[in-house]
């Protein structure tokens, strides 16, 4: 099969998972990549898939029309073939659990020059709520300009809110940065956020497990926190709500044993409840400033990062070209 027909075969197979999908990937074990697309395809797989699975999966011509929206777009899909797939940290996916969202992703269509692997050798996911106040876009901004100036990369999921913050954060100090998104990458979510996510595809980089043209659901979302979780050294909740998707993307660090931290809030402060919560539970350390976080990535097994370098480390090679 032509390096092209392969591709081709990735593209259908990250279209039927659309996300977490622990059977396709033991199909894809079993069968090899091209002849699991191709018993897709003629709808004869020797394991139980999902009939939404099988649909998204029937046509090759439908993975075809993705890959080439995405490369009007200047993006690319990235797959376990490439030299930029971060084996490294995904092999925490490799785990046994009966959990269906369990599961490393089958491809990854991206927009933006930097290579995956590189970019993700010391990133560091920073999240937080929506309705960030003045306090939490502070302590957001201190700690992305900490960690830019070590050469860190910064992954967020481009929501509004603390998010937002700790992307435009990033392109202020010139450091790398990571968007993973719940839809597809040629989709600005929200909509007023597509003047960053233009300026995280020219320096930055955007990811989704979703291809071309998906639109965002709430189950997308919290399979996109593991996504941002698995990409990462650590976790930071800078501020969260008792009940905020902050606390998912927290649950994914533990599960793949990656250092979780919080931030302290003003004790009178709601947008601080969640993460005085995840502190007192022992789901998250508390961190005041990113030689905390630093410290956790140190003493963590899961997370063997490189030894320090000058804070230009990262732009020597940013490009996958």
């Amino acid at each position: 099969m032509s390096a092209d027909a392969r591709r081709r075969a990735w593209a259908l197979l990250s279209r039927a998972a659309s996300g977490p999908c622990q059977p396709l990937q033991s199909l894809i074990t079993q069968l090899g990549v091209e002849q699991a697309a191709a018993a897709l395809v003629a709808g004869d797989v020797p394991i139980a898939l999902d009939r939404r699975v099988l649909e998204r999966g029937s046509s090759f011509d439908a993975a075809a029309r993705d890959l080439e929206r995405l490369d009007r777009l200047g993006g690319r899909l990235i797959t376990p073939d490439d030299d930029e797939w971060p084996t490294d940290l995904l092999r925490a996916f490799d785990a046994d659990s009966d959990d269906p969202e369990f599961a490393v992703p089958v491809a990854l269509w991206a927009r933006g020059p930097l290579s995956l692997r590189i970019a993700t050798d010391r990133a560091i996911a920073i999240i937080g709520a929506r309705a960030s106040t003045e306090y939490g876009n502070r302590v957001t901004c201190d700690i992305v300009s900490d960690f830019a100036a070590r050469g860190w990369t910064i992954v967020s999921g481009a929501a509004f809110g603390i998010d937002a913050v700790a992307h435009r954060g990033a392109l202020a100090a010139d450091t790398a940065t990571i968007a993973v998104l719940a839809c597809g990458v040629d989709r600005a979510y929200p909509a007023a956020h597509d003047r960053l996510l233009t300026q995280i595809a020219e320096s930055g980089l955007i990811l989704s497990e979703y291809p071309p043209g998906a639109v965002p659901c709430k189950d997308q979302f919290l399979a996109r926190n593991r996504l941002t979780a698995g990409l990462s050294a650590a976790v930071i909740a800078v501020e969260a709500g008792v009940r905020s998707g902050t606390t998912n993307t927290v649950r994914w660090a533990n599960r793949l044993h990656r250092p979780a931290l919080a931030v302290p809030g003003p004790v009178t402060s709601a947008a601080s409840a969640g993460c005085h919560q995840m502190i007192v539970d022992g789901r998250a350390r508390l961190a005041t400033c990113a030689e905390d976080v630093l410290a956790a990535v140190a003493a963590s097994p899961s997370t063997a990062t490189p030894p320090p370098g000058d804070a230009g480390a990262l732009a020597v090679d940013r490009s996958v070209r």
